[in-house]
């Protein structure tokens, strides 16, 4: 269901602005990815990482940039990269910040597929649900903002 955006919210997103936006939280996730590669590696080379413990380490990525996601949004409406590029997330339903469930769920649905990484179902999805905003009219809603009842707008 698609509806228009409450009275006196600001315009959806530019889709440049949230593709950088989404940058700037990835480089967070390679960061956290590396730090966390090199403290479970200790003083072998994470290039030394068996099959599964790549596995391992690529999930709790995953589940931390979920963690990442979900109290980003849900105290502010916005991650580091929204922060920099001046965009937020609302509520579809009354434009305030998503606290709690809708924040969380968005989160889910956008960062926790990406553990299949592995079977390469979470890069495919990925990449569907980033681009869905592309096509998707009035709102410009991703399926994690469908799915949570939120809109990318600017931070005005």
């Amino acid at each position: 269901m698609t509806a228009d955006l409450p009275s006196g919210t600001p315009a959806p997103a530019r889709l440049g602005s949230r593709f950088l936006a989404r940058v700037i939280d990835t480089v967070v996730l390679v960061a956290i990815d590396w730090l966390l590669a090199a403290a479970l590696a200790g003083p072998t080379s994470p290039d030394d990482f068996s099959y599964a413990d790549q596995v391992l380490l690529s999930a709790l990525v995953f589940v931390l940039y979920f963690a990442y996601e979900g109290a980003m949004t849900s105290a502010r409406g916005q991650t580091l990269g929204k922060m920099v590029l001046g965009i937020r997330v609302v509520l579809l339903d009354g434009g305030a910040v998503p606290a709690g469930r809708p924040a969380w769920t968005r989160a889910a649905v956008y960062a926790l597929p990406g553990v299949l990484l592995v079977v390469l179902i979470g890069p495919l999805y990925w990449l569907l649900d980033s681009l869905w905003c592309a096509w998707d009219r009035p709102n410009r809603q991703c399926l994690h903002d469908k799915a949570a009842g939120t809109v990318v707008v600017a931070a005005g």
